[in-house]
């Protein structure tokens, strides 16, 4: 199994060196539009996450993306030095009281856009599985 690592300090704008690193799989796995769109949307969306919340936009800690191809299911795996969060109890962002509000619709479009979505180390790791056929 193959397996590529990235670690980032948490600043936002490092967003941009995750796509670069979507890019190079996209190009090294050859992985077709769809998938890749919904890679793309899923990854920086858990990244910014793990930046904002987990790691409080505090620039001395990390986030770690890694990459595994294993049997025709990419893996990413977003992990942040944060205390975690309850993942079991999030707020319904299609529910009328939070359609208006600018956050929270994160963790939903993950699993929306991922055909897997596992928390572990109370949510301070996200893996995001991605069918390939």
């Amino acid at each position: 199994m193959d397996t590529i690592k990235i670690v980032i300090p948490s600043i936002t704008e490092n967003i941009r060196i995750i796509e670069s690193f979507i890019d190079n799989a996209k190009e090294k796995f050859n992985l077709n539009d769809d998938i890749y769109g919904n890679i793309m949307i899923a990854v920086t969306e858990s990244v910014n996450n793990a930046i904002m919340h987990g790691n409080k936009n505090d620039k001395t800690k990390n986030v770690t993306l890694s990459l595994s191809l294993n049997d025709n299911v990419i893996n990413f795996m977003i992990k942040d030095e944060g205390a975690g969060f309850d993942y079991r109890t999030l707020p319904d962002p299609t529910s009328p009281e939070n359609l208006d509000k600018p956050s929270g619709r994160g963790i939903f479009l993950m699993k929306h856009l991922s055909d897997e979505v596992n928390f572990d180390n109370d949510g301070s790791v996200v893996e995001l599985s991605f069918y390939m056929s």
